[in-house]
């Protein structure tokens, strides 16, 4: 059996860190995901789904730090239910995700030691054998262009 689920949304709010008697910390929040598709009459419409997410004790933190409400986040994880009373003695069901994942996918600003493509360049690796040869690739192949197809 298996029981594994993959969401790219965008989060509601920030996240909600609770720390436990045990040391344990704790992170809830909720991520939105969006589905278009066209209606009878050819319209495009959008359905928004949200998704109670939960995540325990490093990636508890790693949410509090790099999550921020409206950030565009990666979640892999599974789905659990559980039943609980509220305060007045009714009975709730709720359905989370537990994340075993979190990778925030909004954009790192770029270093000036990259270029636009975000690689580093031969001169800003300093592990580069490359960076003090001082030859352009022009002067090496006699200025002409070389015909390989990548």
């Amino acid at each position: 059996m298996y029981n594994k689920v993959i969401l790219i949304g965008n989060l509601g709010k920030d996240p909600e860190i609770r720390t436990l008697e045990s040391g344990v910390s704790v992170a809830r929040f909720p991520i939105a995901t969006n589905e278009n598709y066209k209606d009878r009459n050819g319209e495009w419409q959008q359905k928004t789904e949200w998704h109670d997410i939960v995540a325990w004790r490093g990636l508890a933190d790693k949410a509090e730090r790099d999550l921020k409400k409206g950030s565009l986040v990666f979640v892999e994880g599974k789905i659990t239910h559980r039943k609980y009373q509220d305060s007045e003695g009714i009975e709730r069901y709720v359905t989370d995700v537990v994340a075993y994942t979190l990778k925030t996918m909004e954009r790192v600003e770029r270093s000036s030691k990259t270029e636009g493509d975000g690689f580093p360049t031969a001169e800003s690796d300093p592990g580069s054998d490359h960076s003090d040869q001082g030859q352009d690739n022009d002067k090496t192949n006699g200025g002409e262009e070389d015909d390989l197809p990548f």
